[in-house]
């Protein structure tokens, strides 16, 4: 004990244990679209129940859950949530392997979602009070590392255990269990710190969940990130979850060896990308807090470009090739915007208000990108035709995603202000509804 409070763990012992943790969460939640072959070919299902599958059955309680464990999160202990949620999610993947029916598997990818709703908006803020301003760009670039690695582990290791031994429930079954030992080194390794500036951090009154709301929706910035995360991850995950299958009906493919090539040359590009831009978001942040945010539209922009390139190369060597510039530039655009909301929120409703955000980008990310563009597809021919215009049609909607997150440049330090002199507007608030 020092100063009344436990010694904490060593910041970057602490981000280490949570990147393992992220790289499971992300491994599980991929698995699926490395799978989509032989599981479509079981359980005779189209595009548009796959596409219901990857996204709407895992994101709907994960949404839905996702702000009350935040709000638990503020007031109690971070990494025992975290940890129960990985032993869920852990569980729960291990269970698809066990699915005798859609329905079944539906339900286990419902759960999964439940599990990794424990997870984002905790281990945010948990860093947050590890790691100074300054320094936040680069531990959230190496924790959004776990989006890459969890990606190939998913859609290539996946895979890879499925041939190996012919069964594609194992890949489920042995990701499973690997979450399980992460959770309990966790809880053994990861101390709650007290949160910033807030000294006795369990003394402090938490704002009533409706006034926050209405706080955060009197604050453009805010809603303008918001927004614009959702709208770069709908194009972005809707080539993750689908790009592996697409190049392999594409170019009529070993599924194995084009879904491997696409998680390493994606994976790797888009790990270096995730490093620079956070070596450049902390740079760059010494001049102003609204530069990572302009760094991130610039990102969302160029890769949504890159990507629709990929979609119409000829030869998977050519789409390959295309890539890299393509990982790199989509790798890191999500630092800046996560950095700048961490930047703007108060300690003590931070882990609250980035489940609400979180909650809103993962809605157009991973509920509306796998469906529409599964519905798409099944809709224009259920091929490989069909799903190519599907995504032709989807992606470009980054655009208008790049286009928010560079208005909400300009916003940022009155964001800032704003939530920061909350208390005061939250009993405004509170009063106006009371009078209401």
């Amino acid at each position: 004990m020092t100063d009344g409070h436990p010694r904490l763990s060593n910041p970057w012992l602490v981000l280490t244990t949570l990147l393992f943790i992220y790289i499971f969460n992300f491994a599980d939640r991929f698995l699926i679209t490395g799978l989509v072959g032989p599981i479509k070919a079981e359980f005779a299902v189209g595009d548009g129940t796959m596409g219901l599958l990857m996204g709407p059955a895992f994101v709907l309680l994960y949404v839905l859950l996702g702000v009350p464990l935040a709000r638990l999160a503020d007031r109690g202990s971070r990494i025992r949530i975290i940890v129960g949620g990985c032993l869920l999610w852990s569980v729960a993947t291990a269970a698809t392997g066990l699915a005798k029916g859609v329905v079944a598997l539906a339900l286990a990818r419902a759960a999964v979602g439940i599990g990794e709703a424990a997870f984002v908006a905790p281990a945010y803020s948990l860093l947050s009070d590890y790691f100074r301003a300054e320094r936040r760009g680069l531990a959230f670039a190496i924790l959004g590392l776990a989006t890459y690695f969890g990606q190939m582990a998913g859609q290539a290791g996946g895979p890879a255990i499925a041939a190996h031994f012919g069964d594609w429930r194992l890949a489920f079954i042995f990701m499973g269990c690997c979450g399980v030992p992460l959770a309990l080194a966790a809880l053994a390794l990861v101390r709650e710190p007290p949160r910033e500036q807030q000294g006795q951090a369990q003394q402090v009154e938490q704002i009533a969940f409706l006034d926050l709301v209405a706080i955060l929706i009197r604050t453009p910035a805010y809603l303008l990130l918001m927004f614009g995360f959702a709208l770069g991850a709908l194009s972005g995950v809707a080539f993750g979850v689908w790009g592996p299958e697409l190049l392999t009906r594409i170019h009529a493919l070993d599924p194995v060896d084009v879904k491997s090539a696409f998680a390493i040359n994606f994976g790797v590009s888009g790990l270096l990308g995730m490093l620079a831009f956070g070596a450049l978001s902390d740079r760059f942040a010494r001049s102003g807090m609204h530069w990572p945010v302009r760094l991130s539209a610039l990102a969302i922009a160029s890769a949504t470009l890159a990507v629709l390139a990929v979609l119409w190369m000829k030869t998977f060597t050519a789409a390959m090739f295309v890539a890299v510039p393509a990982g790199l530039l989509g790798g890191g655009w999500s630092v800046g915007l996560l950095a700048t909301l961490q930047y703007i929120l108060p300690a003590r409703f931070r882990a609250s208000a980035t489940a609400l955000f979180i909650a809103v980008t993962t809605i157009g990310g991973y509920f509306v990108a796998p469906w529409i563009t599964g519905a798409l597809s099944e809709a224009l021919g259920d091929d490989a035709a069909s799903l190519r215009m599907a995504l032709t049609l989807v992606i470009p909607i980054g655009f208008a995603g790049a286009a928010l997150a560079w208005i909400a440049s300009a916003k940022v330090e009155a964001a800032r202000a704003n939530l920061n002199g909350a208390r005061g507007e939250a009993k405004a608030v509170a009063n106006e509804s009371a009078q209401r």
